[in-house]
C-alpha cells in the first residue's frame, strides 16, 4: 500500500524538511510526498480501493500502535494507497473532512503545518516499524 503526504504549503529547505526526509527514507512501504500551494492547486483523484485520512485537531486521538494497526487492517484490505492530507492555515474544506475514511489529530493543540508534516513521517516511520516488529518503538 502507498502512503502518500499531500501537504498544503511549502516546506523549503529547512529544518523541519530534513526531519520529514529522515523518516521518509526509513518507511520500508512506498511512500510518496506531494506539495500543494496554500489555496488552489489540484490533486489527482483518489484511486480506487484507496483510504484517505485528513489531519485535522477535531479528529480522533490514536496510539501508534493503534495507528499501526489502522495501517495493517487498510493494507491487509487490499487498499492501493492511504492519502494523508494536511492543510494549510485555514485546515480542511468541510466536503473533504466529511469524505475521509479517518480524521486524525495529534492534540488538541495547533500545530504548524511543517511541523505536522515530520510528525506525521515519524509515525508512519513508527507505525510500520511496529508490524515489522522492529525494536524502534518501545511501549510503556
Amino acid at each position: 500500500m502507498l502512503l502518500h503526504i499531500v501537504a498544503r504549503g511549502k516546506i523549503g529547505r529547512s529544518p523541519e524538511a530534513e526531519l520529514v526526509e529522515r523518516y521518509v527514507k526509513r518507511i520500508a512501504w512506498p511512500t510518496k510526498l506531494t506539495e500543494l500551494p496554500d489555496k488552489g492547486g489540484s490533486l489527482a483523484p483518489l484511486p480506487g480501493n484507496s483510504v484517505s485520512v485528513v489531519l485535522d485537531e477535531r479528529g480522533s486521538t490514536m496510539t501508534s500502535i493503534e495507528l499501526a494497526k489502522k495501517l495493517e487492517a487498510w493494507r491487509d484490505a487490499g487498499k492501493r494507497e492511504c492519502r494523508f492530507l494536511i492543510g494549510a492555515a485555514d485546515g480542511h474544506p468541510e466536503e473533504q473532512r466529511q469524505d475521509a475514511d479517518l480524521l486524525l489529530s495529534f492534540g488538541a493543540a495547533t500545530w504548524p503545518h511543517l511541523l505536522v508534516r515530520a510528525m506525521l513521517a515519524e509515525q508512519l516511520f513508527r507505525a510500520t516499524a511496529i508490524l515489522a516488529n522492529h525494536p524502534y518503538h518501545r511501549e510503556g
